[in-house]
């Protein structure tokens, strides 16, 4: 039987041009072109004229969106799919910026990938998507990148530093007992250690009492211990509004353990982002207050959001026994609007609108675990994540 040619060393392995092996409906292709439309002043002028010549932002950006697209998150990953895959290659120009490189990246622009999220919106919604006539919101608990067993208390604190106290003066008087030039077993090097030690504790019990917390991460101070399915979790909640196509119009991370404070903040960042305000919000009862129902009656928004006894209701089917007795008349409102059938229908849409898009981001992209830490790193990341989201979701649109 007479086979083709194989010769893994031939001197040509890869295309005169990237195109020849990729569609020309392929992603990188769009990510390329988005990026490119984009205002990048502000990025390039954060960068100044001493020292080596930077890679220039729109590189960076591509090869992270892409990456993110693709699940790809860590900054060594990043570094070898650039050597290796054809899609990162031809984003990157042929350069192959390294992992250190794509982390100083992210800490330098941070703050600016929030407003590119916001610019990518205002193109989308000026092509036609983004709608906002029926919107839905939801949050997740999404793990920090710390040890649980690395954790700070008061008490702890407390302990530290008297056991450290009592190492520093017991090292003291076995060092002045010798020669001052003899440092027996390197004391003198773990005494410096300790009392280093010992000067950081003040810090810690004030940035613990500051957070309001009784215990707090060693390596991620700003994460917090949240309640989910699963029991208890260190980390943050990701908080996010789908539009009715399906595009992530607000995305933010928050240290809050419950959902009922952000209802109001995430549709006034929907407005903020997209120039106006949603019509209709579908959420779940966990953001139900009576506050958030007056606040978003008096701006004209319709909530389609349960209150406890109501959810029940809708998912045991049946009235519960007490659930007739309302005094608050905005919660009368939304009960009457959820029991029609009108309102059913339209709540029944909840789930398919938002479940998918942390399922896609949880299951597919491996938002299970922040990467980068403190509440600002989460951000960027996540922001990160909707925008890349975004860009998948366009270009499965695109597709015939």
């Amino acid at each position: 039987m007479p086979f083709q040619e194989y010769s893994p060393e031939q001197a040509a392995l890869l295309p005169v041009h990237v195109r020849d092996v990729l569609s020309e409906k392929h992603l990188v292709f769009l990510i390329s072109a988005i990026v490119e439309k984009q205002d990048l002043s502000s990025w390039e002028s954060a960068y100044s004229e001493e020292g080596q010549r930077p890679y220039h932002p729109a590189l960076l950006l591509k090869v992270l969106l892409y990456g993110f697209a693709l699940g790809v998150r860590s900054s060594r990953k990043l570094e070898q799919r650039v050597r290796e895959d054809l899609g990162f290659r031809y984003l990157a120009g042929g350069a192959e910026p390294d992992h250190k490189t794509i982390c100083e990246f992210l800490r330098r622009h941070g703050r600016r990938v929030n407003d590119l999220f916001t610019a990518v919106l205002e193109q989308l919604q000026r092509a036609g998507l983004g709608k906002l006539g029926v919107v839905a919101l939801d949050s997740t608990r999404v793990k920090a990148n710390a040890s649980r067993d690395r954790v700070i208390t008061e008490a702890g604190l407390r302990a530290e530093r008297a056991r450290k106290r009592r190492q520093v003066r017991k090292w003291e008087r076995e060092v002045a007992a010798r020669e001052t030039d003899e440092n027996p077993g390197g004391v003198v090097a773990e005494l410096e250690r300790v009392q280093q030690g010992l000067a950081e504790i003040p810090g810690e019990l004030q940035k613990l009492r500051k957070s309001g917390q009784k215990t707090m991460s060693r390596t991620d101070g700003d994460s917090r211990f949240l309640h989910c399915r699963e029991g208890f979790v260190l980390g943050y909640t990701a908080e996010a509004v789908v539009s009715e196509d399906g595009l992530i119009v607000a995305a933010r991370v928050t240290q809050a353990a419950n959902d009922h404070a952000s209802l109001v903040p995430l549709v006034e960042e929907v407005e903020q982002r997209c120039g106006q305000r949603p019509k209709k919000v579908l959420a779940d009862a966990g953001f139900y207050s009576n506050q958030n129902v007056e606040t978003m009656e008096e701006r004209g928004v319709e909530l389609y959001v349960p209150d406890s006894v109501l959810a029940r209701e809708m998912k045991e089917g049946k009235r519960v026994l007490g659930a007739a007795c309302i005094r608050h008349p905005g919660l009368k409102r939304v009960r009457q609007r959820l029991r029609s059938p009108a309102g059913r229908k339209l709540y029944e849409r909840r789930k398919g609108l938002i479940e998918p898009v942390f399922g896609t981001l949880k299951e597919h992209r491996g938002m299970r675990k922040f990467h980068r830490r403190g509440l600002a790193g989460a951000n960027t990341e996540f922001l990160l994540m909707a925008l890349a989201f975004n860009l998948t979701r366009l270009h499965r649109m695109q597709q015939p």
